[in-house]
């Protein structure tokens, strides 16, 4: 049975496609076909970058319309992006191009654009696309100034969804920042998900998995 997770951030630029190629590299170390699929990708086009690691890290080839059924070139927010092409966002496509991997993948990692609310038309928003998949969240949460407050609000909005949370990864984004494990450990506290693993800074290749239920359920290989 194909299985997908919806990896989603709390603002543009936390490592949302870093997480979702570690993913993919650890199903496909584990002899499974594993998938990224990024169905809203705005700038660069079908040559947007994330496309292109997320292909990398995966070992399943599928068609670009299936991966990403929607990229556009404006490298602004999505639905900005779609207005000016002249397109309207359309969740059943999304559910028809993830359909398609899922007939060729075991696993197939959604990485969402921006963050968990970036509005995709004038009633949609990346959630939707979660809930339209009925797969879990995974929310990967840049460690810098205002984390708390962002972490918090981006939990309570997937839960109020009627999503599953499956759990969060903590991303040291900011070198700099002064009380980083403090932090991690308020948001530990509070976050109604386990720490699924954290990244350190400068090393996006190699983030240091948590040891709970959690983390094993989510990296189970059948």
């Amino acid at each position: 049975m194909t299985r997908g997770v919806f990896v989603t951030g709390t603002d543009t630029g936390v490592g949302k496609t870093t997480v979702a190629c570690a993913l993919l590299r650890r199903y496909a170390a584990a002899d499974l076909r594993a998938v990224g699929m990024k169905p809203v990708a705005a700038g660069g086009g079908e040559e947007n970058g994330d496309l292109a690691a997320l292909a990398a890290a995966g070992n399943v080839d599928a068609p670009m319309s299936a991966r990403c059924p929607y990229a556009f070139e404006d490298a602004i927010a999505p639905h900005l992006a779609a207005s000016a092409a002249g397109v309207t966002i359309d969740i059943h496509r999304i559910q028809k191009s993830y359909e398609e991997l899922s007939s060729r993948a075991d696993r197939i990692v959604v990485e969402g654009a921006g963050g968990a609310l970036a509005p995709l038309g004038e009633e949609t928003d990346m959630l939707d696309i979660a809930r339209a998949l009925a797969v879990p969240v995974l929310m990967v949460v840049g460690i810098r100034l205002g984390c708390l407050n962002h972490a918090l609000l981006t939990s309570l909005a997937i839960r109020a969804r009627g999503l599953e949370l499956v759990g969060w990864i903590a991303n040291r984004i900011d070198p700099a920042m002064p009380c980083q494990d403090e932090n991690v450990a308020a948001l530990e506290h509070r976050l109604a998900a386990p720490r699924i693993a954290s990244v350190a800074w400068g090393r996006a290749d190699a983030p240091e998995w948590s040891a709970n239920g959690a983390a094993s359920q989510l990296f189970e290989c059948r």
